[in-house]
Parts: structure tokens; sequence; C-alpha cells
């Protein structure tokens, strides 16, 4: 399962780091980091860090990618389909 974080569409509500610790408080800049996360370009060619989510933590990842209010994080399975 991999995760693709736009962190530029984030509002800074944290609602992620809630759910998942692989998200940070960044005070700093009113945002969450997507911790190990590397930037690359996402699917609708907008600059997005990605990481690949550890099969215990898939829950957690899918709940932090449900709990974001701006739809700043997507969620795709092992084939590439879009679960969040």
């Amino acid at each position: 399962m991999r995760i693709e974080y736009d962190r530029d569409t984030c509002i800074g509500m944290f609602q992620c780091v809630d759910e998942w610790a692989a998200f940070e408080r960044n005070l700093d800049d009113g945002k969450a980091d997507l911790v190990g996360g590397e930037p690359d370009e996402g699917e609708d060619g907008e600059e997005v860090f990605v990481r690949e989510v550890p099969e215990d933590e898939e829950f957690e990842a899918e709940f932090a990618a449900r709990s974001c209010p701006v739809d700043a994080i997507r969620l795709y399975d092992d084939d590439g389909e879009q679960v969040v």
C-alpha cells in the first residue's frame, strides 16, 4: 500500500496526526509532515510526498486519509487502485 500526501492542500487541522504516527505536527508551517515521505509527482501533476505503508499500519493510514477534511491524503493498494 502507498500513501500520497499533498502538503500544499493541507490546512493544518492535524486530524491525520491523531490517526497515524507517520504524520507529525509542523507548527512552524501550520501543516502536517509525512515522516519518511519522499517528494514525487502526484496523479494530477502536483508535488506530493509518498511512502510505502507497512502492512501492520494500513488500518491507521486509512483512518488518517479518511480523516483529512480537505482530501490532501490519498491511499493506493498494491495494484495502484485508489482506496481513499
